[in-house]
């Protein structure tokens, strides 16, 4: 603001502009400085306006095309044109209050032609109808609009509670979503898991079974060739009654095995030997294989 002694001189500010009147009508403008005026012909410093930019908050409450009710924030920043400032002192008594009454009348008509979505996307086409129509009214009275923001909109809290429910429950969805692909691909990877493990599993005992049948055939020849007079199907029997000797001990021996009752007896033992070469020789009649009968012996 300027400073005025005794009616006789003043100092303007920097970013200031005084209004010079002689006998009450408008003289000039008086530029940032010192300067001198003349009482006696009716000169005088009638007032002094700030040239540097001014912000106004307003606050306006009005309903969106779907019936949401919404408070938008907007921020004008305007400044007075030095070269109108006359028009600025006065023309207008109070100019905030003309800025904020033709920013209501353009935010509420075009806010309610769009969704609450639609505001939230173009809420700067919004800013930019109220920097239009400002600057076709406010240029008039000296001022130049600079910058309007739309700082804020705020929903209803109902309003603004449904869309965060809304919001959760589509992310939880989603996460049932993957959590369920998740869930298939464990069940599928387990079950390809389990099919290798059985057929490694029979791939082992194919080759246990083969190993043992291996092993018998071997000791066979070198138990006849070493024991003359004795035939393979002595020998076999020999080994068979082994075995089962051997696998009488094993039940015996485990700790885990529940009581099992079957027939033992000299007579018996030979009954399982006639069983075991009957299947082999069964065996052998459905599907030859290299070796003979004794190649199929898979007795643990």
């Amino acid at each position: 603001m300027g400073n005025t002694l005794c009616g006789l001189c003043t100092c303007i500010d920097q970013a200031s502009v005084g209004v010079v009147e002689r006998w009450g009508r408008f003289e000039k403008l008086a530029e940032p400085g010192f300067h001198f005026f003349n009482p006696i012909a009716g000169e005088w410093l009638a007032g002094v306006l700030s040239t540097r930019i001014n912000s106004l908050d307003v606050r306006i409450e009005t309903k969106t095309k779907d019936n949401v009710f919404v408070q938008l924030l907007c921020s004008i920043q305007y400044r007075i044109v030095k070269a109108n400032a006359d028009d600025a002192f006065y023309e207008l008594q109070n100019p905030k209050e003309q800025i904020q009454a033709y920013v209501f009348d353009v935010v509420r008509a075009q806010v309610p032609k769009m969704t609450l979505d639609e505001l939230f996307e173009q809420k700067g086409d919004v800013a930019q109808a109220v920097l239009v129509e400002l600057e076709k009214v406010m240029g008039a009275y000296g001022y130049n609009i600079e910058h309007i923001l739309m700082v804020d909109i705020i929903p209803d809290t109902s309003v603004r509670k449904a869309m965060n429910e809304i919001n959760a429950a589509q992310r939880l969805q989603l996460a049932s979503v993957y959590k369920g692909e998740a869930e298939k691909i464990l069940q599928v990877k387990k079950a390809e898991a389990e099919a290798e493990a059985k057929y490694l599993g029979g791939v082992g005992v194919a080759r246990q079974r083969q190993a043992i049948t291996e092993g018998l055939r071997d000791n066979i020849l070198n138990f006849s060739h070493k024991v003359e007079g004795t035939s393979a199907k002595e020998v076999m029997d020999l080994i068979m009654i082994t075995q089962y000797f051997d696998t009488i001990k094993d039940l015996g021996n485990s700790s885990k095995n529940t009581t099992v009752f079957i027939p033992h007896g000299p007579g018996h033992v030979r009954d399982i030997g006639d069983q075991i070469r009957n299947g082999m020789m069964e065996a052998a009649a459905s599907a030859p294989v290299d070796g003979g009968p004794a190649s199929l012996l898979g007795l643990p």
